[in-house]
């Protein structure tokens, strides 16, 4: 029985996940993704092919896995009830991309410079392959499906959870015209503005 805790394992389980990413990052910048296989990647690691399909399911997960949906789903049922859906969802990417990206490398909790530039190359990745933006779909689905759960639990109301489908749906498409913009513009402008700005934009309120 492995005397490792919890938390120890989690920490090598991110660390190997990071790595194996990042090795596939660059193997898909300098050699293109459809010529990059998972064994290229696997050898770049220094694991097996099987290591890398028990942290990535899909080649395309290798590009479009993150952390952030649990992190999503926790803070939006936090938000105060009384909001609207639409605020709730809202607000919480907006105050999620802000802990997490941060205006700045001393932000607690931000991103670091280079997992910045890994982002950046994932979404710019993303964009210009039409199998990672089909894969993409799936995701977002996910982190819909993450939204609605929390908000209304294992029995929700017919009416309700159609209502919180279309928030979280037009929320998420918001965000993610925010972020291909961002990418556009090589992560330059302050991330969590433009996602509120996206917000604004569809929804005629202020997001910040």
């Amino acid at each position: 029985m492995s005397s490792e805790g919890p938390n120890l394992r989690e920490r090598r389980r991110t660390e190997t996940q990071r790595v194996i990413q990042s090795h596939a990052m660059r193997l898909f910048i300098e050699h293109g993704y459809d010529a990059t296989t998972v064994n290229h990647v696997a050898r770049a690691s220094g694991v097996s092919t099987m290591t890398v399909y028990r942290h990535f399911p899909t080649k395309e997960d290798l590009v479009l896995h993150d952390r952030f949906d649990l992190l999503i789903a926790a803070r939006v049922a936090a938000r105060p009830a009384d909001e609207s859906l639409v605020r709730r969802i809202g607000r919480t990417l907006v105050e999620t991309t802000r802990t997490v990206v941060g205006p700045g490398d001393d932000t607690p909790g931000a991103l670091s410079s280079s997992e910045k530039d890994l982002l950046l190359a994932r979404l710019r990745l993303m964009i210009d392959t039409p199998a990672l933006r089909a894969r993409h779909l799936d995701r977002q689905f996910a982190t819909q499906k993450a939204i609605v759960d929390a908000l209304l639990g294992d029995a929700p109301d017919p009416e309700a959870e159609f209502r919180t489908w279309v928030a979280a749906s037009t929320c998420l498409a918001a965000m993610l015209v925010a972020l291909m913009r961002w990418a556009q513009e090589d992560g330059r402008p302050d991330l969590p503005g433009l996602i509120a700005a996206a917000l604004g934009a569809a929804f005629g309120d202020d997001f910040n």
